[in-house]
């Protein structure tokens, strides 16, 4: 695979390119052009003695501690909320004047990074100014970072630094990490949060190096320094737990319910990438049942082993990401210096998001057409941007998301199964999904305009800290089951569509369900994605109670020592929190105390 042999004609010009997508485009899209609202606005600082609302402002705040009115909206924009009770602490010592004073008020207070999220877990839609809730920005004054003097290498950062801004750090000090989500515009805490995660395992006769993980960020935290309960003093206050402490375990994914001030992060020795994108393999191929000769996920995987599949609905030939370790620049290659080298996908605006969401509400026949559009521009904008074959620090290839690529909502589960079953899990969901979404479009319905995409991971595995006695990681999606060892693998599935897409409720859950029944077994489990949708009704996500009450709960309790299961990792969040400043409403129904 020396070469991608994927590319259009080198003769196509720039004119026939947009040419192409302008009459595609014509058929697609004929609406006109809704006004966009920004990502978030801060509507205005609010002096503590005028307050130009009805709402009353927090009771007996912290003099000291400015606040003010801010909008709230999360990524997809499927939670949007005009204003609420924001401020900006200064430093930790007003972090845990705020809990103190929130424990004493009946406030809660919740940690807000980008906001780019899609779930209810900071705040939830139905949120308002009379709720007594204060967020707290960690994305101004909390974003320090330095090499902790250990081997193997590790960083201390702050938790509202950017995933940007801790990559190029990190990069500038020669140091990297295997995997990472693929946006910069998320703060280090919300990661950790959420278990946040890259694609990537060992290839074929690859070596695990010093410092590396092929799990979540949440697997490269040694030490994190949080607010807690102090039942000896019974008050909020500093706390720094290290790995090995059985009180760190629960919050290596806490899902919000504390705050990280600082977290020690294991790094590894930075390495270069090659990434290839190849857009000229069919669906039928690359995701052919297990076994199968050709260009499948599998044979990537094999090569290179860090690959992510992009598939827009009704559309031959997905969009193939391959990433392999190459320290030196192969002759085909492009040598990028900076990251987000896609232009062609992460300049479609958020204008272009809200009006493709008006015609699918009016005009959902036209799916179809919109995925073969977005087919077109990704063949061709891999062309006209080079983008086909690049090479770089891993930063440059890891991060390839920005903010104003195509708003969607999505769905998420980790599948966590045997290296050997990675083309398996794959192959049904594909067979399942083509099925279910060509009886939906048989009925006039196309809830699905999105792309479907799937990425592979190893597991949280404790050793990985290379900590003596290091926890496990008891939240994560992809904590190991200690009754399936061979188990070394997790499968990301997604699906996204633009929010109010019609019976995308309806579509999920049917394919959810179905999802629950099939990977069970010796063959796989599956796990929620904390950071996307599940627990799917036709009302929408996190609506199904038979979801949050009873599988999620039983999906990180199966397989799993009773000291590190979902119940344990609650209770010790309760003893840390007992005075719950750190829930919301749909934490209170997750994660009942």
């Amino acid at each position: 695979m020396d070469q991608p042999t994927s590319e259009p004609s080198s003769n196509t010009s720039r004119r026939g390119f947009l040419g192409t997508t302008a009459a595609i485009g014509a058929g697609a899209i004929m609406s006109p052009l809704g006004t966009a609202s920004p990502r978030w606005e801060k509507i205005e600082s609010v002096p503590r003695k005028l307050i130009p609302t009805t709402s009353q402002p927090p009771v007996e705040f912290p003099p000291d501690i400015e606040f003010f009115r801010q909008a709230f909206r999360n990524w997809s924009g499927g939670i949007q909320i005009d204003d609420l009770w924001t401020c900006r602490p200064a430093d930790a010592d007003e972090v845990v004047t705020l809990a103190n004073w929130a424990a004493e008020n009946g406030y809660t207070i919740r940690a807000r990074g980008y906001s780019h999220n899609w779930s209810p877990i900071v705040v939830a839609q139905d949120t308002t100014m009379d709720t007594r809730v204060i967020l707290l920005d960690m994305t101004t004054n909390f974003v320090s970072m330095e090499m902790s003097q250990v081997s193997p290498p590790a960083v201390t950062v702050g938790a509202g630094a950017s995933m940007e801004a801790l990559l190029t750090y990190l990069e500038n000090e020669g140091y990297g990490v295997t995997s990472c989500p693929a946006p910069g515009d998320l703060s280090v805490g919300g990661v950790l949060a959420i278990d946040g995660h890259g694609t990537g395992i060992p290839a074929d006769g690859e070596q695990r190096q010093p410092g590396q993980t092929y799990g979540t960020m949440s697997n490269r935290i040694l030490r994190l320094t949080c607010v807690a309960w102090n039942h000896k003093n019974e008050r909020y206050e500093l706390m720094s737990f290290n790995r090995s402490h059985p009180d760190a375990a629960a919050m290596l994914v806490a899902l919000g319910r504390t705050i990280v001030i600082e977290a020690e992060l294991r790094v590894e020795e930075n390495h270069n990438l090659r990434c290839e994108s190849w857009v000229s393999i069919t669906a039928g191929e690359m995701f052919a049942e297990a076994g199968s000769s050709g260009r499948t996920m599998d044979s990537f995987l094999q090569s290179s082993g860090r690959v992510e599949a992009i598939w827009y609905p009704f559309t031959n030939n997905p969009w193939l990401k391959v990433w392999t370790v190459q320290p030196t620049k192969p002759f085909w290659s492009r040598e990028v210096d900076g990251p987000f080298n896609y232009p062609f996908s992460d300049n479609i605006s958020e204008e272009v998001s809200n009006l493709i969401g008006q015609i699918m509400d009016g005009a959902p026949g036209l799916t179809p057409q919109f995925g073969q559009l977005m087919e077109t521009v990704t063949s061709l904008g891999l062309l006209f941007d080079g983008a086909f074959d690049l090479w770089g620090p891993s930063k440059n290839l890891l991060l390839y998301v920005r903010p104003t690529t195509l708003r969607v909502t999505a769905n998420g589960y980790a599948v966590l199964t045997r290296r050997s079953d990675v083309q398996r899990v794959i192959h049904e969901f594909v067979q399942k999904y083509e099925t279910l979404i060509q009886s939906y479009a048989d009925n006039g319905k196309y809830p699905i305009n999105g792309p479907m995409e799937i990425r592979i991971t190893g597991l949280d595995d404790p050793a990985h800290a290379e900590l003596e006695n290091a926890t496990d990681v008891p939240l994560s999606a992809v904590v190991p089951c200690n009754d399936h060892p061979d188990w070394d693998c997790a499968v990301w599935l997604d699906l996204l569509t633009v929010p109010g897409t019609p019976n995308s409720g309806d579509f999920y859950a049917e394919l959810e369900q179905w999802m629950f029944e099939h990977y069970v077994g010796d063959y796989a489990s599956m796990r929620v994605e904390w950071s996307k949708g599940w627990g799917y009704t036709g009302a929408g996500p996190w609506t199904s109670d038979n979801v949050i009450e009873e599988y999620v709960p039983d999906s990180l309790t199966t397989g799993r020592p009773d000291k590190a299961n979902w119940q344990h990792s609650i209770d010790q969040l309760q003893a840390l929190d007992p005075h719950g400043i750190f829930r919301n409403e749909f934490l209170d129904r997750l994660m009942p105390s």
